[in-house]
């Protein structure tokens, strides 16, 4: 399969490149990397304004694939491709390479006005999730995994619905595939009152019925894994208590070869197309790690 890499030559950060390269060394796919430049006017421009921005576009997008290739050069164990073309819009036509490849992943950076270390969508990136029909993959800024990086676990984010049951089997079959272990994880966000005198009896209650609730549809969905072949010792879950998303976050443990695997929004199945609901929108901003977002 191909991993298609949204690459763009006048950011210093190879996040994106790397995250690629990873998830294609991990599955054995290739990486051909798009670079998209803008599309010239519909209607000719008097004088030489039309024919120099075309000159321009094109220099533009072949410097870009030959950046790509030097830089995918690293990474001398994956088949890789570079390429250029034009359009009006980045996100649409990422969506119309993927389609036209075939790619089984679209994967993009972050913004550079963002933390190091940390996910930060831009306004293309976001188009890009509200309208793509195949997973995409975001890496986190500065992110960087070396020539021999594979993933080695994926927490997927567990909310015991339809739609992540059959996440969860998705992912299953691929960390199967990859040899990497799974873990679930469930977010429970509950901001601080400002006067704790505040806090009912029923709310604490709820609350804590709500999180044994989430343990116990993670304990069916790990019985439901050792029954796919995991061993024990590949599997595990965890229910992340915090006063915010951040915080809730900050409760894992995380190392450098794990990705985390995000559902879109369960209203949004109708085109069966990724969406981020508030809480996945969350997830995805407060990720020190890179995160795939499925449709």
């Amino acid at each position: 399969m191909t991993i298609l890499l949204g690459f763009s030559p006048h950011q210093d950060d190879t996040g994106a490149l790397e995250l690629a390269c990873q998830l294609a060394r991990s599955d054995r796919d290739s990486v051909h990397a798009v670079t998209v430049v803008p599309q010239a006017w519909p209607t000719a421009v008097a004088g030489d304004t039309d024919r120099d921005f075309r000159l321009w576009a094109q220099e533009e997008g072949e410097h870009s694939t030959a950046v790509a290739r030097e830089l995918l050069a690293e990474h001398a164990d994956i088949p890789s491709r570079a390429s250029w073309c034009s359009g009006r819009s980045v996100p649409q036509t990422l969506l119309d390479r993927a389609a036209e490849l075939e790619a089984s992943l679209i994967v993009v950076g972050s913004g550079v006005e963002g933390p190091h270390g940390r996910i930060s969508l831009t306004s293309k990136t976001d188009r890009l999730l509200h309208s793509s029909d195949v997973p995409v993959a975001v890496a986190p800024r500065g992110y960087w995994v070396g020539p021999t990086g594979r993933i080695g676990r994926a927490t997927l984010g567990f909310r015991g619905d339809d739609a992540t049951w059959s996440l969860l089997d998705r992912a299953a079959g691929i960390c199967s595939r990859v040899d990497a272990s799974l873990r679930l994880v469930t977010f429970a966000v509950r901001s601080r009152p400002m006067r704790p005198t505040l806090v009912s009896g029923s709310e604490e209650m709820v609350h804590t019925q709500w999180v044994r609730q989430a343990a116990a549809e993670q304990a069916e969905a790990l019985e439901h894994l050792r029954s796919l072949g995991f061993a024990e010792e590949r599997v595990s879950s965890i229910v992340a208590v915090g006063a915010s998303w951040g915080g809730a976050m900050d409760r894992l443990e995380w190392n450098r070869d794990d990705v985390l695997v995000v559902g879109s929004s369960s209203s949004s199945t109708l085109l069966s197309r990724v969406f981020l609901g508030s809480s996945a929108a969350k997830i995805v901003r407060n990720s020190p790690v890179p995160v795939i977002v499925v449709p």
